[in-house]
């Protein structure tokens, strides 16, 4: 499971502007499967999204695909770990610590 964090880099203005490219991103990516929660930090100086179901690779590409990463407005931070304990709705996602 992945947590990325996203930071912007540019002014919101320029984050606005970008926002319903990033949403269209977004909806592609719950109906892939891959991401399971995502909104905005509170302040707002980005945003967070909890992905899960394919590898380290596989993220990457996805989060350099963001319109925001594609214009420059953000960063993003990709944060791996095992989801050992879940909520009961998430339970598919459960993972057992690598051997």
């Amino acid at each position: 499971m992945f947590v990325l964090e996203l930071t912007y880099t540019a002014p919101v203005e320029r984050v606005d502007a970008l926002l319903d490219a990033h949403v269209e991103w977004l909806d592609a990516q719950y109906a892939a499967g891959v991401f399971l929660a995502s909104g905005r930090k509170n302040p707002r100086d980005g945003g967070v999204i909890l992905a899960a179901g394919v590898d380290r690779a596989e993220i990457e590409k996805i989060a350099a695909a963001d319109p925001f990463a594609v214009e420059g407005v953000c960063a993003y931070r990709i944060t791996e770990f095992y989801a050992t304990k879940t909520a009961d709705g998430i339970a598919a996602y459960r993972e057992e610590l690598p051997s």
